[in-house]
């Protein structure tokens, strides 16, 4: 009888925190694979640790078949100190566990959203067991860290980048979720023949659960005869959402009846707050609590169009959010506010209205050009997003890829 093969995840994120890693887990774990997941305590993204969890609470259990290792360390909080403690601690814990552990999974995939630090233990990992090393990027380092951050000082960047450079170096496969990301990666490994092997394109997919649904009527957000804009996520300072505040005052100016409705929590979602009470735009705007993943296409039905926005960088413009596939996946018409890969995606699909980031003008206008077109031409956008993301984001025809690769001869030097 052939031994049941064993995957290793590496994620600093996993449930009940709401990553995608956890569909990807469950799925090999239905395809028969054994699946251990080495974790943190959840903290994601309110900063403190979920209630039943902590030091000495629920280290070890079994979700869905998975095995959950999770390893102790410090929440994140609120401030960059808190977030810098949060990424070590992690690499520290890990770095420990790798030398006393017994575990002798066959491979090892590392989801990699920030922070790439979580990625050292898959190469320390990998180097004592000689197994294959793959690392999946959703964030792009160290460029990412100096967006998030603000720091620029070549005596931060430079080491990091360094770290970023061996991880390459010392990883069989890296799965990329956004095409744009290649060409630094490719500046980053020495040899551009071994490159194109390396590097695989491997986008996002959404969950089964993201889908056009009929829902009974929730009373967070009004049937009121306004235009229902729906944000779902995390709101933190990368998503750029303080032009909702600068469109809400366009908007007012011109008398139209717009609501943001933001779902979720984040580290700026108390500024946000701040700058609408400041600027008297409450009307304009809804907040609603986090809500588990699969409620949030409940939420989608009832909106006239969904939002993905992101802050201006040269890292995010080659970025495309998670939230792109669960958007598509709805069949919901979208508005863009960012630059690069995604809004080439959603140009390409016909399936919203696209503007540059922190272009506020630009997103007011296409708030007004989606509130002024009928029903059939938004849901005929609704449609393109479908039939564009059955095609290119199906679940599993990239699962299958992955799977293909997953227990491959070594590529890299011991």
């Amino acid at each position: 009888m052939m031994k049941q093969k064993h995957i290793l995840i590496i994620s600093q994120y996993f449930y009940p925190e709401q990553f995608r890693i956890n569909d990807i887990a469950v799925e090999w774990f239905r395809r028969g694979y054994k699946v251990t997941v080495l974790t943190g305590i959840p903290n994601y993204p309110q900063g403190k640790f979920f209630e039943g969890y902590g030091w000495r609470k629920k280290r070890r259990e079994n979700w869905s078949g998975v095995d959950i290792i999770r390893l102790p360390i410090m929440p994140r909080g609120r401030s960059s100190v808190g977030l810098i403690f949060n990424y070590l601690s992690f690499v520290v814990s890990g770095y420990f566990w790798k030398a006393f552990t017994k575990l002798r999974p066959d491979t090892i995939f590392t989801y990699e959203v920030s922070p790439m630090t979580q990625a050292l233990i898959g190469v320390w990992f990998s180097k004592k067991r000689k197994i294959p090393n793959i690392l999946y990027i959703t964030d792009l380092w160290p460029q990412n860290v100096e967006v998030i951050t603000g720091i620029h000082s070549k005596f931060v960047i430079g080491p990091i980048g360094k770290m970023v450079n061996y991880i390459y170096k010392h990883c069989d496969r890296i799965f990329i979720s956004s095409k744009s990301f290649k060409k630094d990666i490719d500046s980053r490994i020495e040899c551009s023949e071994e490159a194109n092997e390396k590097i695989i394109y491997w986008p996002q997919y959404a969950e089964d659960f993201y889908k056009p649904v009929t829902a009974a009527e929730l009373k967070e957000i009004p049937r009121d005869g306004k235009f229902n804009i729906v944000f779902a996520g995390n709101l933190g300072y990368a998503q750029g959402l303080g032009i909702l505040v600068d469109v809400a005052e366009r908007l007012r100016e011109k008398k139209l009846s717009v609501r943001f409705n933001m779902i979720g929590d984040g580290r700026f979602k108390q500024v946000l707050i701040d700058k609408i009470e400041t600027s008297g735009t409450g009307q304009y705007f809804n907040f609603i609590d986090r809500k588990p993943a699969e409620k949030i296409p409940e939420y989608f039905f009832f909106a006239d169009a969904l939002l993905i926005c992101l802050s201006k960088s040269d890292v995010f413009s080659m970025t495309v959010p998670a939230k792109t596939q669960s958007c598509m996946a709805c069949g919901k018409p979208i508005l863009v506010s960012a630059d690069g890969e995604v809004q080439e995606i959603i140009r390409d699909s016909g399936s919203g209205l696209v503007s540059d980031a922190e272009d506020a003008e630009g997103l007011t206008e296409n708030i007004i050009d989606m509130m002024n077109m009928t029903p059939v031409e938004r849901a005929k956008m609704g449609q393109n997003a479908l039939g564009y993301s059955h095609k290119n984001f199906d679940k599993n025809m990239l699962l299958d890829r992955a799977e293909e690769l997953l227990f491959e001869t070594r590529l890299q030097s011991s």
